[in-house]
């Protein structure tokens, strides 16, 4: 039996169409690897983001991060979810560094989806919500995190 989402079915519906939606923008031509996702505003708004490359490798941005920049540039600073879709049919993780730009402006315990490519899919893994999506957090993914609160401690000199 699949766990519960966190999520309200129909945003996680929303979460879940935005990203493969967002996928159809992607411009990877380099590493073949297209990625969507879509991010929740605390107001039901949905933000899209893909993934787009350049030939120098180093200014590509992740489908994450364009998210996540789209809307913090935009005014918007308060999320309830996350969505993540790729081509591969099992679901995969954001990198290390979308993970740290998530950490400063989502809450630890805010529901990142992460979809498979087959979505719908069936799956007996019992830490699957339905339709074969792994459901986890940011505190899960980037555990022992390093946030904006710890530049405001005490420091000795």
């Amino acid at each position: 039996m699949a766990i519960t989402s966190k999520l309200k079915p129909e945003d996680r519906k929303l979460l879940i169409e935005g990203a493969f939606e967002a996928k159809k923008g992607t411009y990877s031509p380099y590493s073949k690897f297209p990625v969507g996702a879509a991010l929740l505003t605390s107001d039901g708004k949905i933000i899209k983001g893909a993934n787009i490359e350049n030939a120098s490798y180093g200014g590509a941005i992740c489908a994450e991060r364009t998210a996540i920049v789209k809307a913090v540039s935009e005014g918007i600073r308060s999320f309830s979810g996350l969505a993540v879709v790729t081509n591969v049919e099992k679901p995969i993780s954001p990198c290390g560094m979308c993970r740290q730009v998530l950490r400063e402006f989502v809450s630890l315990k805010m529901p990142i989806l992460l979809v498979p490519a087959n979505y719908p899919s069936p799956s007996d893994d019992e830490t699957f919500t339905e339709g074969g999506v792994r459901e986890t957090d940011l505190d899960e993914l980037l555990p022992d995190s390093f946030g904006p609160e710890e530049l405001e401690l005490p420091r000795g000199e």
